[in-house]
Parts: C-alpha cells; sequence; structure tokens
C-alpha cells in the first residue's frame, strides 16, 4: 500500500522531532478556550473575533474502511462544529457538520480549518482520511473532503469544492487514491489547500470553478530509517519489520503536505508532516513559486503541522511533537524562524502537546490550538512574549527568507 494512506488517519492527528534547539525562556501562555473537540485550525474574522474548528467525534452512522486497511472502521456523525471565542468566553457558532471518527472519537476527520475573505466570509475546510471511493458509496451526501462556505446568521454552508472527488478522478501523484484535505489559505478571490492524503497542493476560485493540482510533492527516500519495535502499536503494522527482519537501508516515505500559507513574496509555502515512519528531523518547509515547482526552503523539522507569516516576514512553524509519535512522547514545539534564518524556540513542551495550527494575532500573540487529537481535551493558548532575543542560527538547513528581498516584509499576509 502506498505510504501516503498510513498518515491519513494519523493526520487526523498523530507525531515530530527533537529540534535540538534552546527553548525561549521569556515566552508564557494562558489557555483561553478548553474542552474543544479534535481542534484543527483557527483564524481572526476582520471583525476581530477567533474561530476554531472541531472535527468532532464521528458518529453512529455508517462507516468507511481505515486507509490503513487494518484496524477499527471510521464511522460518520454530525458532530463537526466551528467555535467562536470572544472575550474569554466560548460558542458553537456552526453546527450539525460532517464528522468521521474511531469508535473513541479519536482519529477525527471533519472540519479542519477555516479562512475569513476581505469581506468577512467563512470558508471552512472539511477533511475526510480515507479513500474517496468509499465517501458516495457508503455515507452518501457528505461534505467530507470539501470546503464549504459558511453562513454563522442561518447555521447553513454550501459547497465551494469537492477535493476529495479531484483526487479520485484525477490522482496527480499517480500513486493510491486517498484525500484529507488539512489546511488551505485565502488568496485573493483563490482558496489554495493541501490534500494530504493525495500529497498535493490544489487551488480553486472562491466561486468553486477551476479546481486544479498546482503541485504534487514527490517521495522522500529514508536512508538507514527508525522503525517501531516489532510487536509494538502502530498505525501502519504492515510497515513494521519483524523480529529478525533486516531493516531496508532505504525507504520511501510520503511528503505528507499539511499547511499553506502565502509568503510576503507571493510564493506559497507548505509545511510537510512526513509518512511513515514519521522521521525525526525528517520535515521540509516547501516554497512553491510562481512556475509551480517546490523547492526546498527549510529542513530539520519533525511533523509540521502549520505555518504562520507575522507581519514583518518572520515565519513560525509548528510541530506536532518533538519526538515520533509512537515513542509516546507528544510535547510539541513553536520555532520562529527570522528574515536572517535564525531561528527560536519560543515554547517547547510544558504544557504544548500534540499542537494542530496557530495563528498570530493583530497584538503580537501566537494563537495555538493545543491537544488537537483528544477528543473533550482540545485547547486555545496564547502565547505571550514573542519578541525574545533569537538564538543563534540553526544549522538544520534553513534558506533565510531574506534571500527574497526586503521590500515585502512589511506588508501583511493575505487571508
Amino acid at each position: 500500500m502506498k505510504l501516503k494512506q498510513l498518515t491519513i488517519t494519523i493526520l487526523t492527528f498523530c507525531v515530530a522531532a527533537f529540534s535540538g534547539m534552546k527553548v525561549a525562556s521569556a515566552a508564557s501562555f494562558s489557555v483561553i478556550a478548553d474542552g474543544l473537540y479534535n481542534a484543527g485550525g483557527l483564524s481572526f474574522s476582520p471583525d476581530g473575533n477567533l474561530y476554531v474548528t472541531e472535527a468532532g467525534i464521528g458518529g453512529s452512522g455508517a462507516c468507511v474502511p481505515p486507509s490503513s486497511g487494518q484496524g477499527d472502521s471510521l464511522c460518520y456523525g454530525t458532530s463537526g462544529a466551528v467555535t467562536k471565542i470572544e472575550n474569554g468566553k466560548t460558542e458553537r457558532i456552526l453546527t450539525g457538520l460532517p464528522s468521521l471518527a474511531l469508535p473513541d472519537g479519536t482519529g477525527a476527520a471533519g472540519p479542519r480549518d477555516i479562512k475569513f475573505d476581505a469581506q468577512g466570509k467563512p470558508y471552512v475546510l472539511i477533511g475526510y482520511g480515507a479513500n474517496p471511493v468509499f465517501r458516495d458509496r457508503n455515507l452518501g451526501d457528505t461534505d467530507l473532503g470539501k470546503i464549504i462556505a459558511a453562513d454563522f446568521n442561518t447555521n447553513s454552508w454550501a459547497s465551494v469544492a469537492d477535493l476529495a472527488n479531484y483526487e479520485l478522478a484525477n490522482n496527480p501523484d499517480g500513486g493510491d487514491v486517498g484525500s484529507n484535505p488539512l489546511g488551505f489559505a485565502m488568496d485573493g478571490n483563490k482558496l489554495v489547500a493541501v490534500d494530504a492524503g493525495a500529497n498535493n497542493l490544489l487551488s480553486v476560485n472562491a466561486d468553486g470553478s477551476n479546481l486544479q493540482a498546482i503541485v504534487a510533492f514527490p517521495q522522500d527516500i529514508l536512508a538507514n530509517p527508525v522503525f517501531p519495535p516489532s510487536g509494538t502499536p502502530s498505525n501502519e503494522p504492515a510497515q513494521v519489520p519483524s523480529q529478525g527482519e533486516e531493516v531496508r537501508s532505504q525507504f520511501a516515505t510520503q511528503p505528507v503536505p499539511s499547511s499553506v500559507t502565502k509568503g510576503p513574496d507571493g510564493a506559497y509555502y507548505v509545511s510537510q508532516f512526513t509518512g511513515f515512519p514519521f522521521p525525526e528531523d525528517g520535515a521540509k518547509i516547501y516554497r512553491v513559486g510562481a512556475d509551480g515547482k517546490p523547492s526546498v526552503f527549510a529542513d530539520g523539522f519533525t511533523q509540521l503541522t502549520d505555518l504562520e507569516f507575522d507581519t514583518e516576514g518572520n515565519l513560525y512553524a509548528l510541530q506536532y511533537a518533538n519526538q515520533s509519535a509512537w515513542k509516546g512522547d507528544f510535547d510539541g514545539s513553536v520555532i520562529k524562524m527570522a528574515t536572517d534564518g535564525t531561528r527560536t524556540t519560543l515554547m517547547s513542551g510544558n504544557g504544548l502537546e500534540s499542537p494542530s495550527a496557530l495563528t498570530i494575532g493583530a497584538d503580537g500573540a501566537v494563537y495555538v490550538t493545543n491537544r488537537g487529537d483528544r477528543p473533550g481535551l482540545g485547547q486555545v493558548l496564547r502565547i505571550e512574549n514573542v519578541k525574545s532575543v533569537p538564538e543563534p542560527s540553526s544549522a538544520l538547513g534553513i534558506l533565510a527568507i531574506g534571500a527574497f528581498g526586503v521590500g515585502w516584509l512589511h506588508k501583511k499576509k493575505s487571508y
């Protein structure tokens, strides 16, 4: 089975690497929302309120087989939601959204990201996490695997683009068919999204026209891969070498793009979660320019889940964990990359666990969805004092943002 399939479920979420970076002691955080169910992306609306998606816990409806072909099925419900955070209070402002999850509510696919256009119209990306052929066959008419336009006033929505069906019809990377849209960005009148199951970056007009793949990301070839010990729990047991079996010196793994943001230079920046066996220090940030070709912008991360630029051109990267998740440690990190290539770890562990997304507020604070894989235990954190003294530049391969010029550094990111 193609290895992109192994991460479709785990990204709806499970793993990241020990970065070797010092923690910036000046950062502190507060919990501004709690009790969320598989919390995903978050975004500020033009009116200044913060909204976060909840993928829900599936339900007792029809089921689809897991992407790995092994384990419990993912079953359907309408427990997905969008939650508004205002003045220390939370309110589920959009409910009844489609959700797909394991029986215990984990591994959920559902509302995964939210963005607003310049007029304040909300768009929500709905994940899926399985082979699209089973969606219509088993679940009927559902918005899993799509981008929708929402109306909070009427608790209703309309489909804009069917990303899962695009994968089924086109399969741009030529491998096994699978779809799990995870993140997207607003770029004028376009929506630009990543599909972690399909390994591609797509764009579609806000009116739903001209859905197309921009690029399919290549496999990575791991040298001397590290696997979970034989007999230990794994989301892809067939790929774990059995006891006494010789471990391959090279192993092909899927890129698994997890988020996209538009850089001040006009290019798209895409984070990589990586596929099984989730190599520590193996995740990259890709830059996709106007020619549609991906280049490695920065490397040396582990299981990245989100990226965001601030108004000064600094790039913030979020690690789901600092070690491969099969080791059982889910401490994550927020890493700031300055325009000169310097990296600063703003927060690592100390309450930051399996984070799924981040955004930058007008107040300069970093807002993070925490415990994004834990139904009923998800949080939104506000990380303050992020303008700490940078550490020496890391030798992990970042290509300085400054190489693209400084004229764009004070332009605001498009949402």
